[in-house]
């Protein structure tokens, strides 16, 4: 797993880059949790969906965002963050010029973030939001949502109440021309412990392979 250094908005960013051998294989970025409460790149979730990324044939990156780990700057609130995960997605893509396609995955916090910048760049094609904080966050700004994907949380999360999620969903699905697909995982908490784990990944993988098969955005 080779560790990167590239240039972000305040310095430079720290990552894995996970390069597949294909030159024309999909890309995809993973977001960790929120800083201030200790989320990182090496997040359980965000380690474990780099992999399932990696294993479904994308080249992954996973990085933390600044004033975390050895990225530079400091928490800014999402605003800042936001713009970290641009500057990564530049990276990833600067390195994989023939992706046809292009996912962004977030986990929490990062959930929220990757959510942003999916309405910032028409170049994704598809996300996967696991845990999304809808009750701490805004999403009102997916009007329209420009992609399909997959919200994915725990019946049982104490930290972003499954009726929020719910709630995010029903407005989602509204919009026309795309297709959120949510799927709840009996009994789990936020951090999909245990067997959840597990479980959320099969998911996860399912959703994406039969995304990849299909050319419709």
């Amino acid at each position: 797993m080779p560790e990167v250094i590239f240039p972000g908005p305040e310095g430079r960013l720290e990552g894995r880059y996970h390069p597949q051998k294909e030159r024309d294989a999909p890309i995809a970025i993973v977001l960790h949790p929120h800083p201030q409460f200790g989320g990182t790149m090496n997040n359980k979730v965000v380690y474990n969906l780099h992999y399932a990324f990696y294993n479904m044939g994308f080249t992954v990156l996973r990085f933390n965002f600044r004033g975390v780990g050895r990225s530079q700057g400091e928490y800014d609130q999402g605003v800042g963050e936001l713009s970290d995960a641009a500057s990564a997605l530049d990276y990833l893509q600067s390195m994989n010029n023939n992706s046809k396609h292009c996912w962004v995955a977030g986990f929490s916090f990062g959930a929220w973030i990757g959510m942003q910048l999916l309405m910032r760049r028409p170049e994704i094609t598809g996300f996967v939001s696991a845990s999304p904080p809808a009750n701490m966050y805004d999403f009102s700004f997916l009007a329209p949502c420009p992609a399909s994907g997959l919200i994915i949380n725990g019946t049982a999360d104490r930290v972003a109440p499954p009726a929020d999620t719910t709630s995010l969903v029903s407005k989602l699905h509204e919009q026309k021309g795309i297709t959120i697909t949510h799927k709840e995982i009996e009994g789990s908490g936020h951090f999909f412990e245990n067997d959840h784990m597990d479980t959320m990944i099969g998911t996860v993988t399912d959703y994406v392979k039969r995304r990849l098969t299909e050319t419709s955005r």
